[in-house]
Order: C-alpha cells, then structure tokens, then sequence
C-alpha cells in the first residue's frame, strides 16, 4: 500500500531477551566503517515520518530513521527491536512490550539526545489514531482496544479481539513524544513531518536545495553503528536520467531500474543487478463520482480495450506478469482461478453499447448529448519514457473504441492534491506495493473514502466491505484465503481499476558496497549491515 504503497506478517513468537550494553558501539564484524552511498530515487518524498507517508519513497527513508517495537529479519523471522522481550496473554488479547532501556533519540540541533521511553509508544498510538491524523495505518490497527504505560521500559496492548500474526503489526515506526509540535494530532503542515527523528541507523542532516536527503550514521545505534557513513538520497524526474547518471559514477545505486535499461546496466561488470520480489502491481484507477464511469460495463469495457500484453513487451522487456485482481501475485491471496480480461475491442464496443453508448458525428462515444471524454492524470515525476508510452497508449487504446483520453502532466504535489485531496481526476495511472498481509482495506473498503485516503476513487460495495472486515476477523488463515478469492473475483469483475502487471524488480548498485540484502518491501531494512571496503572509499 503505496502509499503508492501499503504497508509484516508472520507466525507469533516467544522472543529471547536481547542483552543490552551501556552505549551502542562498533559492530566489531571485521567490515570496514566509512564510505558515502549515494542512491536514485524516481521522484521525490511529500514527506518523511513514517505516519503521514503513503509513498514508497518515504516507507524507505522512514526505514533508516526509525525502529519499531519489533522487526523482521533476512529469514522472514519476528526479532527483538525497540522492545527486548514481550508477553503474549493465552488468549490472544494481551501483548506487554518490556522496552531496551540504551535506546536514545537523534538529538535536535542544540539539544542532549532524549533517552526512548514507553510514553514514546503511547505516544504514537494515540497520534495515529487520533480522528484527525490522516494516515493509511490507521485502518491496520483498528484491532487495537487500548495501550497502557506500564512504567517508563513497558507497555501493554490489548486487543479488541485476537487475530492472526498479531505480534508482525508491532512492526509500527514509534516516534517521539517530543517530536511533533502538536501533541494530539500530526499534519502534513507539522515540521516534524519534513525534519523528523528516530532511534534508527540513520539520522536525517538536512534537505537540499535540490531536495537531496542527507541521513548520517548515527553514532549510537541500538544494533551498533552502521558501517556506511552517510547515505544520500537524490531524486530523479527521468529514469533514463537516473539511469545515466548512475553509469557515470554520479549515484552507486539504483532502487528500482527502469527495465529498458536492464542490458545496458548488465553488461557492465562495475555494477550488481540484483533483483527482489516486491509484492506489487501497476494499475489504472477510475473516478467513480463522475457517472460516466459509475456503470461497471464501462469500466470492464475500457480492460477490454487496452493490449496489456503489447505494452508488457513493447514497454518492459516482458519482464513482468499480467494480473487480473486486486491482490499481488507472489501473495498467499491471489485468485489464480480469475484470469485477466482479455484483449477484445469488439467486447469493449458492445458492453459501451449496453451502457447506452453510441457513436458521435466525431466518433466519440456519447449518451444523453455527453461524449465519453476523460481526463488522464500523470505525475511529472512519473513522465518516464515507459510511463509515457503506457499513457499515450491508454490513450490510443480507447480511441479505438469511441473514448477520448486527454493526458494531462501535473507537478507531483499537485497531482497528489487532485488525486488524494480534492478528488478531481476522471482517471490516474499508480502502482501499489504490499506487505503480505494482503490487506487491501485502505484501497477499497467504503470507510476509507475521503481525504488523503487510499480509496481515492470512491469505490463502495456493501459486499466487499463485509468480506473485508470478515477477512480481518477471522484466525482461520485458509478461511481468510477463501475469502480473499471471493474478494478477488468480485473486484476482478467489478472493475475500479484496469488491473495491469506486476514487474520483477531488480536495484543496481556498484559493486564496491557489499553484503547488501535488501528487504522486498522496505528496501533499507538491513542496510546497517552494508559496508564499502575502505580501499573503496571516496
């Protein structure tokens, strides 16, 4: 879940107490401290909190400044963070956290660092949740009835009700108490959103002028100073730019390649091409508030009319996989039984028809004296030569049909405003990118329409809100599954978006940084262990 993403699962464990030492040092792993790691980003972050981020340029930014109770490791594995040990009631409603006592904050300018505290965890709770702090978490921990401070190294949660892989959702980033400016609610206007600070590997130094992020090491780490001394983080309006810039030595990583750009990049030996299985996919949302895409016949007509496989080839190098619901492929929800719709503009024309459809003098579709003619928004940011071509194609797609598209580039705050905030958009081309919970509440559940909601689309189906909310109840992992199948073959059919692909994803990087994991949805999550040999070092 964007945030163009969502946002760990797994089974519950007993975790072993994690022995905590007077002050963070070195980690004494025989790797080599120093070193500068300058990486690529495809546009850049709205903001840098991990509450009020839904973007997957913020998620991996937030990764470096931040820790939460408890994390996942390389093996997939729930491990000690923030929190040493933790209690789990047999009855599934009581978690008490007992917290590290050797974890302090990054220091604001001019300030001692603030040791972390459980009023720092209550803290965020209760500003994630509050009703006026808009967030795509909120939905995730709805399941929560209370926390409570049971000294300065504890707390304790208790469920409204018990639900699978409870212990993976204290995943949460905890922020300080003291660091928003209004202790109730957080805003995108709050200063702590664009200057935040953690207990993480990295600590934010300042913003450029050219809107780099500088993150430095952050000295006393709970897990030991990272060996990499300062990551920057600098974004590109141009893939093929980023690309270019990362062959002439000017980045040392890549997140996410274009995929046209695969061969270049492979063929040369300073560089690793490393791929990840992010759970992901790219789609085409429709604007329900406007009654010429209410009438799901349109909506299935316009799937019908666009090639998916053609611009699968022609775009990606067929590096990727046609999709047909709202679930990723790779995850333990996905309907393999629902096929995508297939390719058929003949199909596309009669269900127009049965909308009440026909043709113009100029060939555009109308009906009641209004032409089915649409607004296409993009982000400047995303004007790739990729992300061009799949629009104009779109565009090209449904002309063929009797649609008229007009593409429009918007700057990337405003085309968030239009999408996210005033809703003014007939259709958008966005990707999604999941954990595996598989929790799409936030994209399609009637509850989550509004501003700075997921659900910018207006979408709301009776029924799917109740599979919803019965997939969240459930402690039944195969009766969860068999709802999410139901779920999948109703939007499948449904059609709030034209489902297109899930791509392989690879980064590159040179080879100079090694031991480099990468974590398939936050990305960063194991970069403290990452180092460049000090013969290596700028």
């Amino acid at each position: 879940m964007t945030r163009t993403s969502l946002v760990v699962l797994l089974s519950l464990a007993t975790a072993l107490t994690v022995p905590a030492g007077s002050q963070a040092e070195s980690k004494k792993d025989g790797r080599s401290d120093g070193g500068i790691l300058g990486y690529g980003e495809y546009g850049r972050p709205a903001t840098l909190d991990p509450i009020t981020s839904n973007e997957m340029i913020s998620v991996r930014i937030t990764e470096l400044v931040f820790n939460g109770l408890v994390a996942i490791d390389e093996k997939q594995e729930i491990v000690p963070d923030l929190a040493e040990r933790w209690e789990a009631s047999k009855d599934g409603r009581t978690y008490a956290f007992f917290l590290r006592k050797d974890v302090t904050w990054h220091p604001k300018e001019g300030e001692e660092a603030r040791p972390f505290t459980a009023d720092d965890v209550v803290f965020t709770y209760n500003i994630m949740m509050h009703p006026k702090t808009i967030t795509p978490l909120k939905v995730r921990y709805e399941f929560i009835e209370k926390v409570e401070k049971l000294g300065d190294d504890a707390v304790q949660f208790t469920l409204k009700r018990p639900i699978l892989n409870a212990l993976a959702k204290f995943s949460f980033k905890v922020i300080p108490k003291h660091g928003p400016s209004n202790p109730l609610y957080l805003t995108r206007e709050d200063p702590f959103v664009q200057h935040p600070i953690g207990t993480g590997p990295y600590i934010l130094r300042n913003i450029t002028a050219d809107r780099e992020v500088i993150l430095v090491a952050n000295e006393k780490y709970l897990r030991g100073r990272p060996h990499i001394d300062k990551f920057i983080a600098k974004p590109f309006a141009d893939q093929n730019i980023m690309s270019q810039a990362l062959m002439f030595n000017a980045i040392d990583m890549i997140v996410l390649v274009n995929p046209r750009d695969l061969p270049e990049i492979q063929g040369d030996k300073r560089f690793v091409l490393q791929p990840y299985n992010a759970l992901s996919y790219a789609f085409f949302s429709y604007n329900l508030r406007n009654p010429l895409l209410a009438d799901k016949r349109v909506r299935r007509a316009f799937t019908h009319a666009v090639n998916r496989e053609e611009m699968l080839e022609a775009f990606f190098n067929k590096q990727g996989t046609i999709i047909s619901g709202p679930f990723a492929p790779g995850s333990w929800a996905y309907n393999l039984d629902v096929q995508p719709l297939p390719f058929d503009p003949q199909r596309a024309i009669a269900l127009l028809n049965e909308a009440g459809f026909t043709p113009g003098p100029d060939g555009v579709m109308q009906k009641d004296g209004k032409k089915l003619s649409l607004s296409l928004k993009v982000p400047i940011e995303k004007e790739s030569e990729a992300v061009k071509r799949v629009v104009l194609a779109f565009q090209n797609y449904l002309k063929n049909v009797g649609v008229a598209v007009r593409v429009e580039f918007k700057e990337w705050q405003a085309w968030k405003a239009d999408v996210f905030l005033e809703h003014n958009f007939d259709i958008i081309l966005a990707s999604w990118v999941f954990d595996d919970s598989a929790d799409i509440s936030s994209l399609f559940h009637s509850a989550e329409i509004g501003a700075w909601k997921n659900n910018f689309g207006g979408y709301s189906n009776p029924e799917v809100d109740g599979l919803i909310v019965e997939s969240k109840l459930t402690l039944d992992h195969e009766k969860r599954r068999t709802i999410n199948r139901k779920l999948h073959a109703l939007l499948a059919d449904e059609a709030p978006y034209t489902f297109l692909w899930t791509l392989t994803n690879y980064s590159a990087y040179h080879k100079k940084v090694r031991r480099v994991a990468i974590h398939p949805y936050k990305f960063f999550s194991f970069a403290d262990e990452w180092f460049v040999p000090e013969s290596e070092q700028k």
